[in-house]
C-alpha cells in the first residue's frame, strides 16, 4: 500500500550510503556537543541574538530536533534509509550530549536521559513513516498534517486564549510548512489535520515543550 505513496529513485551507491550515514552520524555528535556546551554557557556569555532566540532552551526543547529528523527522513533516498538515517542520527546527538555531561560536566539527569533514550529507540519507526509525507495522495497529506500538528503544539498554545509559546518554535512550524509543501487543496487539509492533533497532544501532555 506505501509503495503508491512513495517509492525509492534513484538508488546510491553502497559507498555513498556509507558516506552519508556517517556524515549525519557526526552531524548529530557535534548537534549533541553543541547543545551542551550552550547549556552550559553562562547567559550572558553568550552573543545577543542567541540570547534574543533563548537559544540554550531552545535546544532544550524537542521541536528543533524533530524538525531536523523530519528533514532527515524525507530527504533520504528510502523509507529504510530513513529509519537507519535518523536512528544514527539521535544516537549520535544523544550519545554525545550525555557522555560529554557525565564525563566532562559532572552530571547526568537520568530521568531526563531516559526520555531521550526511549525518543532515540521508537525514532527509526517514526522516521520510517514519515518518509512517505513527501509522497502522493492522501495517506502522505495525513503523515504530513501529523507532523505538522505535533510542531504546531510546540509554537502555539491552544488553551486559556491562544498564544505563541516559543517565537523560535513558529520558525520551526512555518519551515515544516514549506519543507512538507503541497497544492493548496491539500495545504488546507494539512492544516485541517494538524490542528486537532495539536490539540490531542496538548490535552495528553500539558507541559509538552514548554
Amino acid at each position: 500500500m506505501l509503495d503508491k505513496v512513495r517509492t525509492a529513485q534513484n538508488e546510491l551507491s553502497i559507498q555513498k550510503k556509507i558516506i552519508y550515514t556517517v556524515l549525519i552520524f557526526i552531524f548529530g555528535i557535534g548537534m549533541g556537543l553543541l547543545s551542551k556546551v550552550l547549556d552550559e554557557s553562562a547567559f550572558n556569555e553568550l552573543p545577543f541574538l542567541m540570547q534574543k532566540l533563548d537559544i540554550t532552551n531552545f535546544l532544550g526543547r524537542f521541536a528543533v530536533w524533530i524538525f531536523i529528523a523530519v528533514c532527515i527522513s524525507v530527504y533520504s533516498n528510502s523509507a529504510k534509509r530513513a529509519a537507519l538515517n535518523v536512528l544514527v542520527f539521535f544516537v549520535g546527538m544523544v550519545g554525545s550530549y550525555y557522555l560529554y555531561s557525565a564525563f566532562a560536566a559532572g552530571f547526568f539527569p537520568k530521568n531526563y536521559a531516559l526520555i531521550w533514550f526511549c525518543f532515540t529507540a521508537v525514532s527509526p519507526l517514526l522516521a520510517f513513516f514519515c518518509w512517505y509525507a513527501k509522497g502522493k495522495g492522501w495517506p502522505a497529506v495525513c503523515i504530513s498534517g501529523v507532523i505538522i500538528g505535533t510542531l504546531f503544539s510546540q509554537a502555539v498554545f491552544l488553551f486559556q486564549g491562544i498564544r505563541i509559546t516559543h517565537i523560535t518554535e513558529v520558525a520551526v512550524w512555518i519551515a515544516s510548512l514549506l519543507v512538507l509543501r503541497r497544492t493548496p487543496k491539500e495545504f488546507a487539509a494539512q492544516i485541517g489535520i494538524s490542528i486537532p492533533i495539536a490539540i490531542l497532544i496538548q490535552l495528553i501532555l500539558p507541559y509538552w515543550g514548554y
